[in-house]
C-alpha cells in the first residue's frame, strides 16, 4: 500500500510538467481524451488476458462510468484546460485543495466508515498552509491570473474529490484493474466527444514534444499512477489519501530545480518540511488507530 501511495504522490507530481508541455502542442480535450482512451484500452486488454472479469452487475458499470466522468472527464479535463491560461505555480495552489474537498465530502456524505478527526483536520490545514508557503512567491500573481484558470481548477478539484468519495460509497465486485480501465474509457471517450464537437481535430498536429508528453501521461500518469489511485481508494480513507496532493507540490518544486535550475531557498525547504510533516501526521494518526483496533 505504501508503494502505491508513493507512486501516486511522486508520479502525479511530475505530470503537471507533461500536461503543460502537451497543451502547448495539442488541443486540450483531445490531448486528455486520447490519453485515457489509449491507456484504458491497453489496461482492459491486459486485465482480460490476466483473467480479470468484466463487471457482472449493472450497478458496477454505472459506478465506474460516474467515477470516470467525475475524476477524469471533469476533474482532470478541467486541469488540462486550465493550464492553457494558468501558470503551473498558481495551478498547484488550487489543485492541492483536493485534500480539503475530500475531507469535506467525506464528512458530509453519509456512509463514511471513518470520519475525519480534529487532529486529521488540523494536519490537513497545516499541510495546506505549508503548500501556500511553498508557492508563496507566486501568490501575488493570483490578482492578474486569467479567471478561467482558477475557476476551472477549483471546480475540477471539487469534482475530483466528489468522485473519489462517491467511489468509496459505491463498492464494486470487479477488480481494481478493470475498474481503472472502465473509468479511463468513460472519461476519455467523453473528452474525445467534447474535443470533436469543439472542432479540435483540425488543430491536431503531432510533434515530438506533444507525442512525448502524451506517451508519458499514458504510461506513467494513467496506467501506473491512476491504477494505483483506484487501488488506494479501496484501502485508505479519502482524508488520508488526499494528502498525496501535498507531496505532488513538493515534487513539482524539485523538478523545477532539476529541470529549470530554479533556486531552492530556505523558505522552500521549511515549507517542504511542513508539508511532509503534515502528511506523516495524518497518516500516522490513522495507523495508530488501526494498531489499537487490532
Amino acid at each position: 500500500m505504501l508503494v502505491a501511495y508513493l507512486v501516486v504522490s511522486v508520479i502525479w507530481g511530475s505530470t503537471y510538467l507533461a500536461i503543460r508541455i502537451g497543451v502547448q502542442e495539442l488541443p486540450p480535450a483531445l490531448f486528455a481524451g486520447l490519453r485515457f482512451v489509449v491507456a484504458g484500452s491497453v489496461l482492459l486488454v491486459v486485465a482480460r488476458l490476466l483473467g480479470h472479469r468484466l463487471p457482472a452487475r449493472g450497478r458496477d458499470w454505472r459506478t465506474n462510468a460516474v467515477v470516470g466522468l467525475l475524476l477524469l472527464f471533469c476533474g482532470n479535463g478541467l486541469v488540462v484546460w486550465a493550464e492553457q491560461y494558468t501558470p503551473s505555480g498558481i495551478a498547484a495552489i488550487f489543485v492541492v485543495t483536493v485534500t480539503l474537498w475530500l475531507a469535506l465530502f467525506d464528512a458530509v456524505i453519509p456512509g463514511s466508515p471513518a470520519r475525519p478527526t480534529l487532529r486529521q483536520v488540523a494536519g490537513l490545514l497545516v499541510g495546506f498552509g505549508g503548500t501556500m508557503l511553498l508557492v508563496g512567491e507566486d501568490l501575488g500573481a493570483l490578482r492578474d491570473a486569467d479567471w478561467r484558470g482558477p475557476v476551472a481548477l477549483t471546480t475540477g478539484a471539487a469534482l475530483w474529490a466528489l468522485g473519489s468519495v462517491y467511489s468509496t460509497r459505491q463498492p464494486t465486485q470487479s477488480g481494481p484493474y478493470v475498474n481503472s480501465a472502465l473509468q479511463m474509457l468513460a472519461g476519455g471517450i467523453a473528452l474525445v466527444i467534447v474535443g470533436t464537437a469543439a472542432g479540435e481535430w483540425s488543430a491536431m498536429h503531432l510533434s515530438p514534444r506533444g507525442i512525448g508528453a502524451l506517451a508519458y501521461l499514458i504510461v506513467f500518469g494513467s496506467l501506473v499512477a491512476y491504477s494505483s489511485y483506484v487501488y488506494l481508494l479501496r484501502h485508505l480513507p479519502p482524508t488520508v489519501l488526499g494528502t498525496h496532493s501535498y507531496v505532488n507540490t513538493v515534487v513539482a518544486v524539485f523538478l523545477g530545480w532539476l529541470v529549470l535550475a530554479e533556486p531552492l531557498t530556505a523558505r522552500t525547504l521549511v515549507a517542504m518540511a511542513i508539508v511532509l510533516g503534515a502528511v506523516v501526521w495524518v497518516r500516522g494518526r490513522r495507523e495508530k488507530r488501526e494498531d489499537v483496533r487490532t
